[in-house]
Order: C-alpha cells, then sequence, then structure tokens
C-alpha cells in the first residue's frame, strides 16, 4: 500500500504520522511545496494551480490515495483535485473537526488562521455541525508560520495571543490549521485552566488517516512490522524532510524511517 499527502509545509506531519501509525507496512509519499509555500496569502486560483503541481507530483510516484494535509488547499483545490485525478487515484481533504467537537456539547472554542476565521467556509460548518452550541472563532496570525520554521519564541507569543482570545469556560478547542496539531500540548497548557477538566482538544489527522484506509477499503493494523518506506517531494523533486519538521516529534519519528530505494 502506497500513501501519499501534500501540504505546502510541515502542517502534513500530523496525518503523516497517524497514517503511519494506522498502517506501518504502507509506503508514505510527501509532496511539499517550499517554492510557494506558505498558500494561504495566495488567490485561490493560484493556491489551487500550486497544489495541483504538488499532487501530480505525488501522483507520479502512483500512490493509492492521496491526502490534501491542509485545511486551507482542501477550501480551494479539492474539487480541482478530484476533478484531475479521481476516480485513479482517490483524494481524500481535510475538515476541521467541529463535528465531534460539537457532539461534546461545548462551549467550544476554534483555533484557525486569520483567513479561516470568520469565512463562509467555517461558518457553514458551524451552522451545519454546531447549531445549538456557543462557539468562539479564535484567529491565530502568525502561529502556522511559527510551527513551520520551529520558532520557539513565535509559537509562544502566538499561542499566548489566541489563549487571552479564548473564553475561559470552554470545554473543546477545535486545531483548525493542520500545524497546530504539532503544538498541542502547548495550546493545551495555555487554555486549560486550574480547577477545570483537562481541555479537549479536536484535530483532523486520526480521522483523515481513517478516512484515507476506508477509502482503500483497507483495516488498519497498528502495531504491525514497520516495513513501510517514505519519499519526500519539495516542489516537485526528491530530497529530504525540511530541518525544522525534525523539530516536532512527528518528523524526528519519520526521519529514522527508511528512503525508499
Amino acid at each position: 500500500m502506497k500513501i501519499a499527502l501534500m501540504d505546502s509545509g510541515i502542517g502534513l506531519l500530523a496525518a503523516t504520522a497517524a497514517v503511519r501509525r494506522l498502517r506501518p507496512d504502507a509506503d508514505l509519499i510527501l509532496s511539499l511545496d517550499p517554492e510557494g509555500m506558505p498558500w494561504g496569502p495566495r488567490t485561490p486560483e493560484d493556491l489551487t494551480a500550486r497544489a495541483v503541481a504538488v499532487a501530480e507530483a505525488a501522483a507520479v510516484h502512483r500512490p493509492d490515495a492521496l491526502i490534501v494535509g491542509c485545511n486551507t488547499a482542501t477550501v480551494h483545490a479539492l474539487p480541482a483535485l478530484r476533478a484531475r485525478l479521481e476516480p485513479e487515484l482517490p483524494v481524500v481533504g481535510t475538515v476541521p473537526a467541529i463535528k465531534p467537537a460539537a457532539a461534546g456539547g461545548g462551549p467550544l472554542a476554534i483555533w484557525a488562521t486569520p483567513a479561516t476565521t470568520g469565512s463562509p467556509y467555517q461558518r457553514g460548518l458551524i451552522q451545519d455541525y454546531a447549531d445549538g452550541v456557543t462557539v468562539t472563532e479564535v484567529p491565530c496570525p502568525g502561529l502556522a508560520e511559527a510551527v513551520e520554521h520551529a520558532d520557539e519564541t513565535a509559537i509562544d507569543a502566538a499561542v499566548a495571543a489566541a489563549a487571552a482570545l479564548t473564553p475561559d469556560d470552554v470545554a473543546a478547542v477545535v486545531l483548525g490549521c493542520t500545524h497546530y496539531e504539532l503544538v498541542a500540548e502547548r495550546i493545551r497548557a495555555a487554555v486549560g485552566r486550574p480547577g477545570r477538566p483537562p481541555l479537549v482538544l479536536h484535530g483532523s489527522a486520526g480521522a483523515v488517516a481513517a478516512q484515507a484506509l476506508r477509502r482503500l477499503g483497507a483495516e488498519p493494523a497498528p502495531g504491525g512490522p514497520g516495513t513501510g518506506t517514505v519519499t519526500v517531494l519539495l516542489s516537485g523533486r526528491e530530497g529530504a524532510l525540511p530541518a525544522p519538521a525534525l523539530a516536532y516529534e512527528e518528523g524526528r519519528r519519520l526521519g529514522a524511517v527508511t528512503p525508499a530505494g
């Protein structure tokens, strides 16, 4: 089994680690776009063109499924990716985990990039899945970029700023950007309140990995032999994981996996 994941940068690490936990025997293709990142500030048309190019670079390696490990790319480029690649290559998008978070009854907060916060896309998800639940949308300027570069000082500052905008009574936080899952424990520590139950964080990585297996009709096999290889593509060319990826446990574990020969 071969599964590809794509993003402009290292936000795909959380979903990659989730796939690796479920199927350690799967060969992985990680297609990044360092020449075009970040995708967030680009126009939808430009972002879609970059995403299609990154996806097609991964498709050359003939994966069985492709995960779009980026919320922003899913919003703008998923229809184009599916039109270009399916049905030969199933494409799985990433959606913020608002539905499972709202099932807990709230109140909840959604941490997301400034571009996504308040967007019709996010407001539509809230209306569809969190009607009747108290929801606070929290913009997190600079957090994704700080995580991407493993800038510890900038991460702490961005997390603190977002925590200050998060109401004290929230029971759960939706991590509405895949980069945020890499610093989940810092977010939990910043938002958690003494004397209250532990804050519940809702990311997308596990659900996305499971959905990719379902699309393939494959069963999870956690704990199996770690025989899968990793191929890294940087704007279409084979390379290595960017150095900042190794600042995170998810990146270090992948760095230890045998490269594809």
